[in-house]
């Protein structure tokens, strides 16, 4: 027996993974379980479920392998606390980058690759190049602190009135609002070889963004959301030229590193020309490392051969239908057992024709960030009012952010053009013209952009299943879907988190396995 626990995101995002025997078992978020995390510590929470779901004691566990950076204080008594709870397992350091470049070969289906990891800052590295082959990773070249796109991406963020290490990913939908009118400040800003002008930053070290920097904009404060929406969009556009010169050209290519949650970004590589084939870790942020630490031990250090590739981010826990049941009855709620899965389904098309917002909870939890079927809302395209009864009153987010389109793997080519990534929601597609009005609110811009979610049976064929019968119903066999959270919170995770988001939001049913509720 082999089992590798991996540990990565410890400053932020902090996650564990499971690999057990070359196959990834588990791989499970601190914040999903218990809702907050306390940077720099060992996430107990997470270690202990995903453990659980791999059917792992401490003392099976022969390696831990953990991700810089990961401690506050100092490192021997994090080293001390990890051989204290796993006395029979070696303890393995694993450099940032490194892991977010193995989260990214060893997961994708490619025996040859560049690999290119980008984010704000990990090891005073904030991005490199490497070359796979094989069970091999070859470092090739790598950017430093602090010449960070991330840094820059993070700058615009404040700028624009939004949280800095949080809501980025708000500042690359702004982007498709605007024009490229202030291009060439940020090429003047942003070298090709992805050096930054200090002179445009606060101080030396400053991450802000100076006077100097607003000057040549040529536009007052309060910046207003036109404008706003204007240098979101020359930022994502010079990111975008200098990614695809630091990517290169070549066959196949990986990603991985915050900087690739931005699935625009992504987007812009997959139709550049340059490669022929792009895959991106789905989980690309930091909790992503966790699963890189695994397979680098076992591939890299370990010379295991075998490549198992995981064909699934369904790698969280999942509720019993006796712990459903005891949760609904603790919290005295009214509800419904939908005995069959004929029932179950025709119950939510029913509903769904009736321009109700349903919560979908079912399996195991996804693992990222990304609501991938098992903990959603949707809503039918058909309801004129979707964009506003999801983003307005539920989600109680900006306008210009947009849901993601649900369609089977083998209709969505009649829908949208879009590339293999969007099996994770890790890009966005475009609508094809005969369809444009369908899909008007969920539409990015002007560019007929939008987010899909390809969904293949053998992922998910619960909601594979839902959308075909949706599309019996109604001749549309595409559901709008977005995370199943409220207010910035993690996904919902287990039966009393989805009880609680459902009954502090505008969602008219809960369907939680077998279980149904209704307001």
């Amino acid at each position: 027996m082999s089992a590798i626990l991996g540990l990565g995101g410890l400053l932020g995002d902090a996650a564990a993974a499971v690999l057990h025997n070359g196959e990834l078992k588990a791989a499970v978020e601190q914040n999903k379980l218990t809702r907050s995390t306390r940077p720099g510590e060992i996430p107990q929470a997470a270690v202990a479920e995903a453990l659980r779901l791999a059917g792992v004691t401490p003392e099976q566990v022969t390696c831990v392998a953990i991700v810089r950076p990961f401690a506050h204080g100092p490192e021997p008594d994090f080293h001390l606390a990890l051989r204290e709870q796993f006395p029979r397992a070696e303890i393995i350091v694993v450099e940032h980058h490194q892991a977010h470049a193995a989260s990214a070969f060893y997961t994708s289906p490619f025996e040859q690759s560049a690999v290119l990891t980008l984010d704000h800052a990990g090891d005073f590295r904030c991005g490199a190049k490497w070359m796979g082959e094989g069970t091999q990773l070859r470092l090739d070249r790598e950017w430093y602190y602090p010449d960070s796109l991330g840094r820059l991406y993070g700058a615009v963020t404040e700028l624009l009135g939004f949280r800095p290490g949080a809501d980025e990913h708000k500042i690359q939908w702004l982007s498709t609002a605007g024009d490229a009118r202030h291009l060439p400040l940020f090429r003047e800003l942003l070298s090709d070889s992805a050096r930054l002008d200090p002179t445009y930053f606060d101080g030396r070290s400053g991450s802000g963004l100076n006077e100097k920097f607003l000057n040549r904009l040529g536009i007052g404060t309060p910046i207003s959301s036109a404008d706003a929406g204007h240098i979101a969009h020359a930022l994502q556009k010079r990111v975008e030229e200098v990614v695809a010169g630091l990517a290169g050209e070549g066959e196949n290519l990986c990603l991985a590193g915050g900087l690739f949650m931005n699935v625009l970004l992504v987007e812009s590589l997959e139709r550049s020309g340059r490669w022929k084939n792009v895959y991106v870790q789905p989980a690309a942020g930091n909790a992503g490392t966790a699963i890189g630490a695994v397979y680098h031990v076992w591939h890299q250090l370990r010379r295991h051969q075998r490549r198992m590739n995981p064909s699934t981010m369904f790698l969280g826990p999942a509720a019993t239908p006796e712990e459903i049941k005891q949760i609904l009855e603790n919290c005295k709620l009214k509800f419904q057992h939908i005995r069959s899965q004929d029932q179950l389904l025709a119950t939510a098309v029913k509903m769904l024709g009736e321009q109700k917002i349903i919560a979908w909870m079912h399996g195991r939890m996804e693992f990222g960030p990304r609501a991938l079927g098992h903990r959603s809302i949707l809503a039918s395209p058909l309801d004129p009012y979707s964009t506003e009864n999801l983003n307005v009153y539920i989600k109680h987010r900006e306008p210009f952010r947009k849901f993601a389109a649900s369609v089977p793997a083998e209709l969505a080519s009649q829908y949208f053009d879009v590339g293999p990534n969007a099996r994770n929601l890790a890009t966005v597609g475009r609508v094809r013209p005969e369809h444009k009005a369908t899909f008007a609110a969920a539409i990015l811009g002007n560019d007929n952009l939008i987010r899909v979610h390809v969904v293949h049976q053998a992922d998910n064929p619960l909601y594979h299943r839902l959308l075909l019968e949706a599309g019996k119903a109604t001749g549309l066999p595409v559901l709008y879907n977005t995370s199943f959270n409220l207010f910035g919170d993690p996904l919902v995770s287990t039966p009393r988190d989805a009880v609680r988001s459902f009954y502090s939001s505008g969602i008219d049913a809960l369907f939680v396995g077998n279980f149904l509720i209704e307001k």
